[in-house]
């Protein structure tokens, strides 16, 4: 059974906790090894909140390095029903400004390598992540985002590239010409893991540049742009994921999304009632 030490888990750094009282250290272990760091556990707003940065408490996995089936695995080990997953992205479009916010409804997969599913057998298992990010923590996260007084997006598709590199000019041109709205390198798999495991999950992309600045007749995107946009953002996006908190209802059956997965086995007649799957190893 899960640990319920906490009700909301957010992938950031220290920025988001390091301010707050009684902070506690956990270290967990999962099947897929460790994750980026210690959960870092703290009372928001009256909510039982768990914080793992992603990176790293000093940034030192790039995106493709990290493991996300590990940290998604301790999330969901504690107790975790909501996921809040900010990060930093670039502009696909001129009308999506850097400083603007996008809660993504839609992903598209261009990385390569990752380990992406919970799923290796022998339960033989799909999940659709059609409506992956929960529309509930969407609206939420949009009402605290204009409270803040930022433009929002309430909806984009985000293209999640394998990183660390940036995007050609050429790949630029084409994502942009395919309508899609913001670029990033983490949303895959991190986001589709929670949705495996039942845990609802909301993204905020915070725009900090113009990709490689072919349809804005902008600068190409650097590594120190992004972080001096994210820095001089940093204040906005943590006020946001801390007000979105107190937002989250009590009742969690609200955000979760484990009752979908009954329905995703795919091995036909050779089931039993008393087989036990993944998403339901906490119960």
């Amino acid at each position: 059974m899960a640990r319920e030490l906490a009700e909301i888990g957010v992938f950031g750094g220290s920025g988001f906790y390091k301010l707050l009282e009684d902070v506690r250290e956990v270290k967990i272990d999962t099947p897929y090894g460790a994750p980026s760091d210690s959960v870092f556990l703290a009372t928001v707003n009256g909510r039982k909140v768990a914080f793992l940065p992603r990176h790293g408490r000093n940034h030192t996995l790039p995106p493709h390095k990290i493991n996300y089936r590990a940290n998604v695995w301790a999330m969901r080990s504690i107790g975790c029903a909501a996921i809040i997953s900010p990060c930093a992205a670039g502009s696909l479009q001129r009308h999506v400004e850097p400083g603007h916010f996008v809660l993504c409804d839609q992903f598209v997969d261009r990385t390569n390598g990752r380990s992406d599913t919970f799923y290796d057998g022998p339960i033989v298992t799909h999940v659709s992540p059609a409506d992956m990010y929960h529309p509930l923590l969407r609206k939420l996260a949009a009402e605290a985002i204009r409270e803040n007084g930022i433009v929002c997006h309430e909806k984009g598709t985000v293209v999640v590239i394998q990183g660390p590199r940036f995007s050609t000019k050429s790949e630029s041109k084409w994502f942009h010409d395919q309508g899609w709205e913001v670029i990033n390198m983490t949303q895959y798999p991190e986001a589709y893991l929670c949705h495996e495991l039942g845990m609802g999950v909301v993204n905020i992309a915070l725009i900090t540049d113009y990709d490689s600045g072919v349809h804005a007749d902008a600068d190409a995107v650097t590594a120190h742009s992004v972080l001096e946009v994210f820095q001089s953002n940093s204040e906005k996006i943590k006020r946001v994921v801390l007000d979105l908190i107190g937002k989250i209802p009590t009742d969690l059956s609200l955000v979760r999304t484990q009752e979908g997965l009954q329905w995703t086995r795919g091995d036909g007649h050779a089931t039993s009632p008393d087989d036990l799957r993944i998403f339901q190893s906490w119960e």
